[in-house]
């Protein structure tokens, strides 16, 4: 008996192991670092030279990089999806209104999207160019950098009507919106504000924050009245005037956006919002006292939000063509 149980408990075992093994190769496993290790061993180094390049040109460029990459994972899942064009089967998200006349940098990623076709044609997703383009405009606007988990595959398809349902926070969110769209994505209250600091790089047209300069009150003045010099109170005069998301650092990543938050210089109302008395104040204060924390829960997130539902394995395909499909 006690042989018959002893071998009965190592096929369970050895099942359970196995499953196990399967269930995980299925999850992010299927993401990693060296995926294009054989196949395309300079993708690397090809997207951050054009990036570089473009980031010396204007240093906006790098934060509109890091924003298609949040605004791509956040929709359908970061699959390169908010890059195609509207075509006679669907309307793409590009018109969408987190993105209408505000995402940009698609030239860029074209570019790039050329330069690796050069090294290795067919092999490398646009998907996986937004999340590497993204990690690199971090660390060369001297932010924090990271290995960037690739592996992703295109969609053949994008959605308008997703983009336009409120998945992405708008610049007028509470702060129980902005937790609770980010929880729909997997992400904690601290990955948010985390990922929040990616505004310490980056502008915002005058139609985004005008009501806040002109009617909140939990706003430093002198700061309003600077923004109001170039945003006048009705619109649409001055409407797509910008102004630097970070007033004191707004070409380096690094923790000033918290610094101004403190100091209620918050720009977007969903900015401020994060230290207004409500739970996400102590996080904040946290990140204003110590960079590298900051740093480190940036790319914690940031990782984490490139992992939301790609195309792995045989979905999707990889597109020839970052604006439409194969």
């Amino acid at each position: 008996m006690a042989s018959s149980s002893s071998s009965s408990n190592i096929v369970l075992t050895t099942t359970l192991a196995i499953v196990l093994v399967i269930f995980t190769g299925s999850c992010s496993a299927q993401l990693y670092p060296g995926f294009y290790h054989k196949s395309c061993p300079k993708v690397f180094a090809t997207v951050k030279s054009v990036v570089k390049t473009a980031i010396s040109k204007e240093n906006r460029i790098g934060a509109s990089l890091l924003r298609l990459h949040f605004h791509d994972c956040f929709v359908n899942g970061c699959d390169g999806s908010i890059l195609l064009d509207d075509t006679s089967s669907f309307r793409g998200e590009k018109t969408a209104g987190p993105n209408n006349n505000s995402a940009r940098g698609f030239g860029v990623v074209d570019k790039i999207k050329a330069e690796v076709e050069q090294v290795c044609p067919g092999v490398v997703s646009c998907a996986d160019i937004l999340a590497i383009a993204a990690r690199d405009s971090v660390a060369i606007l001297g932010g924090p950098y990271y290995e960037v988990k690739v592996g992703r595959r295109d969609s053949k398809t994008a959605s308008f009507s997703a983009a336009n349902s409120g998945v992405i926070p708008p610049p007028t969110s509470t702060l129980s919106n902005l937790i609770n769209r980010f929880k729909n994505r997997g992400l904690s209250a601290l990955d948010m504000v985390a990922l929040s600091g990616g505004h310490t790089i980056g502008k915002a047209r005058c139609r985004v924050f005008r009501k806040r300069i002109y009617n909140e009150t939990n706003i430093d003045s002198s700061f309003a009245k600077a923004r109001q010099s170039k945003c006048p109170r009705n619109a649409p005069s001055g409407d797509n005037n910008v102004a630097d998301l970070d007033v004191a650092t707004p070409n380096s990543f690094d923790n000033h956006y918290f610094v101004n938050l403190v100091n209620k210089k918050g720009l977007l109302h969903s900015d401020q919002i994060l230290f207004n008395g409500g739970s996400t104040d102590s996080l904040v204060k946290h990140y204003n006292e110590n960079p590298k924390k900051f740093h480190s829960d940036f790319v914690t997130a940031i990782i984490k939000m490139g992992d939301i539902d790609p195309l792995t394995g045989s979905k999707g395909e990889i597109r020839k063509h970052c604006a439409r499909a194969n």
